[in-house]
Formats: structure tokens, sequence, C-alpha cells
């Protein structure tokens, strides 16, 4: 009798134990929905008063999505609405394609000024090059509109006509075209870079990207190459499944590439190699550099984790997190984070911790105590935390400041436009040679345009100077200043000559570029890549390769003056 009063007791014990959580998640899940009906409803009659009483018309459309767009920054840079205008920016970014004349355009003053034309689309077709200015679009004045709104104007339904009215030294002409559908591929360039050695660049992981690689690499095969370099800088990623299909192109059918892990069960996801791969012997070497992001990440991570090759140069991003696309009312997207990743050795390689926001809003990265070891296939030692450490680290020596300042203010694109309307003839890369006399032409062409530019060191005493002066110490110090300003100024000269090479390189790839496209600046540029060449190096000497794949040869630091500087 005593058991089964005991076994009532704890029955109804239980009952009410499950009744009160129940009833505790419920009153949970009503406050909360209170809570978001209740802030809705003030941002509704909020915005209801505003339109009603503020002084100047409100734009219901700039409000809302400026609204929403800051509403969601306080929760990941990924997280991102797309109204309906932005369509062909959204199909872009997951496709590379849109309707268009294929070419790009940079900011140039009163007007905006072709910087890139893509090599078969109709810009090119029609003659167009890079440094033409753009004064119409189909009889429309562009003079003062942003290169977004320039953008928009060329682009529109493939089939359609456009007339672009540009100026070309000096001298305006007409160019009416057919917008087409334009596909960026995702593979720019690849090639033998020299008997051995196949080369991929690959820049964006939209659509159907693996059919591109997978192509170059068959292409390549063809030459017998002992060995690959997959380029992966500066790919700042895209769809997560078309990462599974690279690796599969270097690693046999069964093997965990990547999984994900979410708020909810049904984001919790394995993806594995399905199909024979193209070659799963021949050794790799994986370019990353900081701007290495996410998709590119999970091949990088996946080819180290699985110990299939070496990574070779900078640290990569760091963005371990999922999005997923939902369509919302009157055409709309909304892109939101739904799960972090996970590469074979099961790391995360997600940097920034934007779930624990500073009380300004701004993010930390994963801190050192946050952060754990993993094993490769082979029993190598990985972390999670701050993106992929490269088997061999190449940090590259930054640009001087003259040569940045060339770069960023257009001078060294400017020159090239002018080089190239100057030598016509050149029709293969074995015929370009810049000279000693080009680059004293280029000297002159600064002079011309009245370039000069100030030193941070300049900068800085000059704000020196200025602080002493309010402060009432300039007077007492006046000489020791006036020597200063003589000691540091710079002499365009000397700076020429000093940074002579690095000048030399931008404006050779700006030049091959117009002649060969895209395509050919590449196949110049990596004959004195420092990475491609360091990586060539390790491919080699295939002692220091597989004794990296093992583990007994650790991470290996390399400064730009340690590279070997040889030309391949």
């Amino acid at each position: 009798m005593k058991k089964v009063r005991r076994t009532r007791l704890i029955i109804v014990f239980s009952l009410l134990i499950f009744a009160g959580l129940s009833t505790g998640f419920l009153v949970f899940q009503e406050s909360r929905d209170f809570r978001i009906a209740k802030n809705l409803d003030i941002f509704f009659s909020l915005f209801r008063e505003l339109n009603a009483f503020y002084v100047d018309e409100i734009n219901p459309d700039k409000v809302i999505k400026a609204g929403i767009d800051n509403m969601l920054k306080t929760l990941d840079p990924y997280t991102v609405y797309y109204t309906e205008s932005d369509a062909d920016e959204f199909t872009f970014m997951t496709t590379g394609k849109y309707g268009g004349i294929g070419s790009l355009v940079r900011g140039g003053g009163d007007y905006v000024v072709v910087s890139e034309v893509y090599k078969g689309f109709p810009a090119d077709k029609a003659g167009i090059k890079a440094g033409d200015v753009l004064k119409k679009v189909d009889g429309i004045q562009l003079k003062g509109l942003s290169t977004d709104n320039v953008s928009e104007k060329l682009k529109g339904n493939p089939g359609t006509d456009i007339t672009v009215t540009i100026e070309r030294n000096g001298t305006e002409s007409d160019y009416l075209m057919k917008r087409e559908k334009i596909k960026i591929s995702p593979v720019p360039y690849f090639g033998m870079i020299d008997q051995k050695t196949g080369y991929i660049r690959f820049t964006t992981f939209t659509q159907d990207c693996v059919e591109e690689v997978k192509n170059a690499l068959v292409t390549l095969k063809n030459n017998n190459p002992q060995q690959i370099i997959l380029d992966l800088r500066g790919n700042p990623g895209g769809l997560l499944t078309e990462a599974v299909g690279i690796v599969n192109l270097f690693v046999g059918p069964g093997k965990e590439v990547v999984s994900t892990k979410g708020k909810g069960k049904n984001f919790d996801e394995d993806f594995k190699t399905t199909k024979a791969a193209i070659d799963e012997k021949i050794p790799i070497a994986v370019l990353i550099n900081r701007g290495s992001a996410s998709a590119a990440e999970i091949v990088a991570g996946a080819i180290q984790d699985l110990d299939r090759g070496i990574i070779v140069g900078q640290r990569s991003y760091g963005k371990g997190l999922v999005q997923i696309t939902r369509p919302l009312s009157y055409n709309t997207q909304l892109k939101v984070t739904t799960a972090k990743y996970y590469i074979p050795s099961g790391r995360c390689i997600q940097a920034l911790d934007f779930s624990h926001p500073n009380e300004d809003g701004s993010v930390g990265i994963i801190p050192d105590s946050l952060i754990s070891e993993f094993k490769t296939k082979n029993g190598r030692t990985v972390r999670d935390g701050g993106g992929i450490t490269p088997d061999i680290e190449i940090t590259p020596e930054p640009l001087s400041q003259v040569a940045t300042e060339l770069y960023l203010r257009n001078y060294i694109f400017d020159f090239a436009s002018k080089y190239y309307w100057a030598h016509p003839d050149i029709s293969t890369i074995s015929q370009f040679s810049f000279t000693d006399t080009d680059y004293t032409d280029f000297s002159n062409f600064l002079v011309n345009r009245k370039f000069n530019y100030r030193t941070f060191t300049e900068a800085s005493l000059a704000d020196l100077i200025e602080n002493a002066k309010k402060e009432k110490y300039y007077d007492l110090h006046k000489d020791l200043f006036t020597e200063l300003e003589k000691d540091i100024v710079h002499n365009l000269d000397h700076d020429l000559t000093m940074f002579r090479d690095e000048i030399t390189d931008l404006i050779e790839e700006e030049i091959i570029s117009r002649y060969f496209y895209e395509e050919g600046a590449i196949a110049w540029g990596i004959k004195s890549d420092e990475q491609v060449i360091k990586a060539l190096e390790t491919l080699n000497n295939k002692e220091k390769y597989t004794s990296i794949l093992s583990g007994k040869s650790g991470s290996v630091l390399i400064t730009s003056q340690d590279a070997d500087s040889k030309n391949l």
C-alpha cells in the first residue's frame, strides 16, 4: 500500500513540475511575443506621427530602409535587407550575372570613367576602352552623377539597345550597342607557369563555379602538370555548396568538407564529397590572404584539415557564419545568418564575436582564452577562432606611400591610358617592355600633372607644430621645428628612384590590362609574385612539402625580404 502511495506521490509531483515548467515557458513565450508586438506598434505609431507632423515631406522608402539597415547592424554585417531595386545586385552576387555592356566605372571628376572592360562583351566589341570618359547614356547627360547612378543607366534587360557617348583624347563619339547577359567568370586566368606547374586564379563562389574550375583543371591536366597552385587570394566566398564541389575536385567521395550548426536542428547539416575526384594525388598549394573569406576559407581549411595540400600566404579573413536568403513581400529579400560552419577538424574559423557586442556596439576578436586546438587528419595542430593560418606565412611589404598615392589617385591608371594610345601595335605580351625611357616619361607626366603628396611624417609634424602654437611652445623652439621641417621634407625625384621597382610593377600590370584584359595582367603579375614564388619553391621541394603535411615541419613565417625574388 505504501509503495502505491509513494508511486502516486512521485507521479503527482512530476506532473506538477512539468506543469510549472510548461507554464513558465508559455509565460516566457507570451512575454517575448508581447514585447515584439509592443515594439512593432511603437515603430508604426512613431512613423505615423512623423509622417503627419514632420515639417518636410518624408520619403517612406528611404526612412524605413534606414531603419531596417540600422536594426540589422546590431546583429552582424552579413544579415542584409535587399529592396526590390537591389535585385540586380543580389542576382549578381549569387550568380555572377547581370544585364549590361560588360564594363566597370569609377569616379573621375565631373564624369565617371571606364575603369575596366570585360573581354568579349558589348563594350569590348564596340571598341570602348579603359580610360574613356562617359558623357551620355541614351542622350542623358551624366555630368555630376555618381558611379552607382551611371552604372544603373548602363544596366538593363539583355537585348535592349543602348547608346553611350564617350570622350577619348578630347574627342566625343557615340557607341551603339545591345545589352547582353553579362556573366563574369570566376576563373579569370589559368595556365602553366612553368613546365610542371599549373596555376588557377579563382575569384568568387557563384553558381556553377565548380564547372569552371573543373574545366581549368582538366585543361591543365592535358599538359601533364606535376603540381597545382590554386589562388584564392581576395576571394570573398559565396555559395557553400560550391565550396564542397571545389574540394571534391581534389578529394574523393565520402569525405566531410563542412558541417553547419544553427539555432534550430533544421539548420544542422553535414556536407560531404560525393563524386570521384579529378586528381586525388597531385600536390597542391592554396594561396590565401586577408581577403579570402567564407567559402574560400572552407576550401582552404578543408584542404588543410584533410592534409590534402599546403596553404601559403596570410591568415584569412575569419568568416565562419552561414547565411540563407528569405523572400519578403514586394519582391524584397532578407539574407540572414542562420548557422556557423565547421570544417573537417571540427573547428569554426569565425574571428569576430557578434553575439557579445561591447557597450558601444562594437565587437571584438575571439579572445585567446576561448581559442581551442584541433587535429588534422595526420595529427597536425590547427586552431579555431581566427581564420585559416597558413602552413607557410608570408608577410608582404606594404607599398610605399608614394606608390599608394599614385595608385589611389589614378595617376598610374591615367598614364597607362596615355601609354596605350601611344603604343597601338603591341599584340603579344612578349612584345611589351617598360623601359628606362618609359619611366622617365612617367616622371615627366607627374610633373606636368603637378603631382605632389604629403608623407605621414610631414603630416604628423604639421599637427605637432599646430599644437605647439596653440600651447605657445612654438616660438620657444622655432629653430628646432624649422630644422625638422627641412630634414623630413620628401623629394619626389628621390622617392621615384627609391621605390621605382614597386611603382614599375603597378604601371606594368595596368598597361598590360589595357591590351590583354584581366587575364593578361594576372599572367604578367605572377612572374614576380612572392607568394606564387614561395608556393612553387615548396612544391618543388618534395621533402619539405611532405614534411609539412606529415606534421614534422611547423608553420613557417617568411617576410617579403626573405622570399626568393627570382622570376618564373
